[in-house]
């Protein structure tokens, strides 16, 4: 192997070594991927991080070293996966077809590489990646594997790479050491097949950052290549950090409830086969069988009535309580009702936008604070304007046990209508009514490109808002519009992405109706104007299916709008499927369809749940076919204002953005709204499934976060 050194035997010996070491930080290194300067370690970015970073080192073509600039997302999709995405170019706006950029390069690349699973972590890592994977110019496509130990305050790793560039990086036998002398430094050398290069680097902890992130300082001052210009230091800076704080893994397990073995002599709490709101209390059958030893005098008979009058009254007090705090947390269509062995409450959420299960956990964890009678069963009834969507019943003695100590709660959670036994005595009518109260969302509205000809990013900004008003059960109009704040000059009135641009305007006025039906079935219906570039006037109806336990989710969409000032048409139609992977915080995505802009075909997509956010990975194939990657962040609280009398005003639960490129064709072109089916401020997987994850498995997965929530919120 050419210039093979002291440094690669040297890993070579460390990773034989059996002595376990203090964890050491792992950073994004210069080529995108999780490593030293320009090779990558066998560690891995943790599930749910991401790290955003820049650096000047530009590997031109695989042809030599200059002064340009890498932008470099990357991300950990589950333990051991990360992926990135590399924007690589020597200027940030010269245009490519004129003289000023004439010669250049702009390439976005992706990259992937995964952590090899059930070797003990005080043995070594090894891990196996791809550089440069799909796209039209493979300029620096490569394969490697490498592995990696700890030892003291010293990582040492050496590999095998395969790759075609001129300069030989990572062609061949690579090794380094990195050495982290304390928390916040670390120095680093590498051979990286072709060249000896050193490195230092600084890190602000995460702790100095308010536990927002960290960021880190990497300076490249030595190297021994014959491919550089005449500069030795490059530089670079990264932000690391969690994509959400309400990820499961933040989250203090829950513990298993403890066995209690069946007795004969007391009675039993049971669930019958009703459904989840007829709560009886059953006689063990040897109680049923002595009778002489169950009878009791008059007087025994008139003091029992006496206890039940007193034990009314006091759920008569505590009802009234619970029901105004639960208003007071800012809940609507509130109804609390009681009778001698149950409490059962209906309520809508406003507040926990982003996610369903917070106020769920907070009704619950209300509930076990206000309700203190003994022996006490809950039965709670969550809806989106009158429309019932998860019906949760269980103990309160058991369920405040859960909130005390950790023990797992015993809860029956269905998707359904908590059926009421006869004899409810109600506290008050419903209050809090969530109708003709309009709710304001604003949300960004974002046109881009990433590395074309013209520019490393092209952008048009907007802010959009969209006002909904429920007016009746399932019913309510949408308003939306927005207002352009910002262009890159590309996206200008005479720039080349003009027609793509956000422009100012007025774009929906709908009116929608939605249906629970039986058997699982929901259905919602729009009628309005729209504007997509033209103004249109039509329907859109969705069908949608939820099995029993909400892992799968079939929907067909339907639309049909006409021009007003054409002659003329628009239609799309859309088959979708869903599996919630809940115990992986996963859901796999399927669509097939004949799309707007007259295109078919199909994509799939895999989406990584980290508490609120997700990260996904997708696939596409209409007119072109195209990989690419997405995140979806929550632009709002997690509690947003209440909904008063006036109004609503709340940021958006979940906002997307996406970078993708054209595959299995020699060249890459862009390509805009490929795919594309116009959207809504309200839908039945937003707005009534909780983005897919409205399912008994997915509260029983994330049963720790209904106690954080209380815990946070109470």
């Amino acid at each position: 192997m050419p210039k093979l050194n002291l440094l690669f035997f040297s890993c070579a010996a460390a990773l034989s070594l059996p002595i376990a070491a203090d964890e050491i930080k792992s950073h994004q290194s210069f080529s995108g991927y999780t490593g030293l300067i320009n090779t990558p370690n066998a560690e891995a970015l943790s599930s749910g991080s991401v790290d955003i970073g820049y650096n000047n080192l530009l590997d031109f073509k695989g042809q030599r070293y200059l002064d340009g600039h890498n932008f470099i997302f990357s991300a950990g999709l589950f333990e051991g996966l990360e992926v990135s995405g590399q924007i690589s170019s020597n200027s940030i706006h010269d245009n490519l077809f004129y003289s000023e950029g004439r010669g250049q390069t702009r390439d976005l690349s992706f990259n992937a590489k995964y952590q090899l699973p059930y070797i003990p972590k005080d043995w070594f890592s090894v891990a196996i990646g791809a550089k440069d994977i799909g796209g039209a110019a493979n300029n620096y496509k490569t394969f490697y594997a490498v592995a990696s130990k700890e030892l003291w305050d010293f990582r040492f790793s050496a590999g095998l790479g395969s790759s075609d560039r001129l300069t030989g990086e990572m062609d061949g036998a690579f090794a380094g050491i990195e050495w982290q002398p304390l928390e916040w430094f670390s120095l680093l050398t590498e051979y990286d097949a072709e060249a000896v290069n050193a490195a230092a680097r600084i890190t602000i902890p995460k702790k100095w950052l308010y536990d927002i992130g960290e960021i880190t300082f990497t300076s490249r001052f030595y190297s021994s290549t014959d491919f550089s210009e005449d500069k030795d230091t490059y530089w670079g800076v990264n932000f690391t950090l969690p994509l959400s704080d309400e990820a499961k893994t933040n989250y203090e397990p829950v513990k298993p409830a403890p066995y209690v073995a069946p007795t004969s002599n007391t009675p039993a709490a049971k669930v019958n086969d009703y459904g989840l709101g007829f709560i009886q209390t059953s006689v063990a059958p040897k109680l049923a069988e002595q009778p002489d030893a169950l009878t009791v005098t008059s007087a025994e008979q008139s003091q029992t009535q006496n206890s039940q009058k007193v034990v009314s009254s006091s759920l008569s007090k505590q009802a009234i309580t619970l029901k105004d705090a639960l208003i007071n947390d800012g809940f609507e269509n509130v109804v609390v009702g009681y009778n001698s062995t149950t409490v059962f409450v209906n309520f809508e959420n406003s507040v926990f936008n982003r996610n369903d299960i917070d106020a769920i956990g907070v009704v619950l964890g209300r509930i076990a604070e206000k309700i203190v009678n003994e022996n006490t069963h809950y039965s709670v009834q969550l809806s989106k304007t009158d429309i019932p969507l998860l019906a949760i019943s269980g103990n309160i003695d058991n369920y405040r046990l859960f909130i005390e100590k950790g023990v797992s709660p015993d809860l029956n959670v269905q998707q359904d209508k908590a059926v009421i036994p006869e004899g409810v005595t109600w506290a008050g009518k419903a209050q809090a009514s969530p109708y003709f109260k309009p709710r304001l969302t604003l949300s960004p509205a974002i046109s881009n490109t990433y590395a074309t000809e013209l520019g490393v990013f092209d952008y048009s900004i907007a802010i959009r808002a969209d006002v909904d008003v429920p007016l009746w059960k399932g019913a309510g109009v949408i308003l939306g519009g927005q207002v352009n704040v910002e262009n890159s000059d590309d996206y200008d009135e005479r720039g080349p992405f003009r027609r793509y641009r956000q422009e100012t305007e007025f774009d929906r006025a709908m009116f929608y109706q939605t249906f629970k039906l039986p058997f699982g079935f929901y259905n919602q219906t729009q009628v309005g104007f729209i504007k997509e570039r033209y103004d249109l006037t039509g329907i859109t109806n969705e069908t949608t299916w939820l099995s029993d336990e909400g892992r799968h989710r079939i929907s067909a969409q339907l639309g049909s709008y006409k021009y007003e000032d054409y002659r003329g048409s628009k239609t799309f139609q859309a088959l979708n499927y869903q599996y919630n992977w809940v115990e992986q915080d996963i859901t796999l995505h399927a669509q097939a369809g004949n799309y707007w802009y007259e295109d078919s075909g199909y994509k799939l997509e895999s989406r990584f749940w980290f508490g609120d956010s997700y990260l996904a990975v997708y696939y596409e194939d209409t007119n072109t076919t195209k990989a690419g990657l997405a995140f979806s962040i929550p632009l709002s609280p997690r509690k947003d204002m209440k909904a008063y009398k006036f109004g609503q005003i709340k940021g958006t639960e979940s906002y997307r953005h996406t970078a993708s490129t054209e595959i299995g064709e020699s060249t890459n072109r862009l390509v805009f709204s490929q795919g594309f089916i116009p959207g809504s401020a309200i839908s039945t997987y937003r707005t009534f499934l909780n983005q897919g994850r409205m399912s008994s498995d997915y509260v029983y997965q994330n049963l720790a976060r209904l106690k954080e929530a209380y815990l946070t919120y109470r």
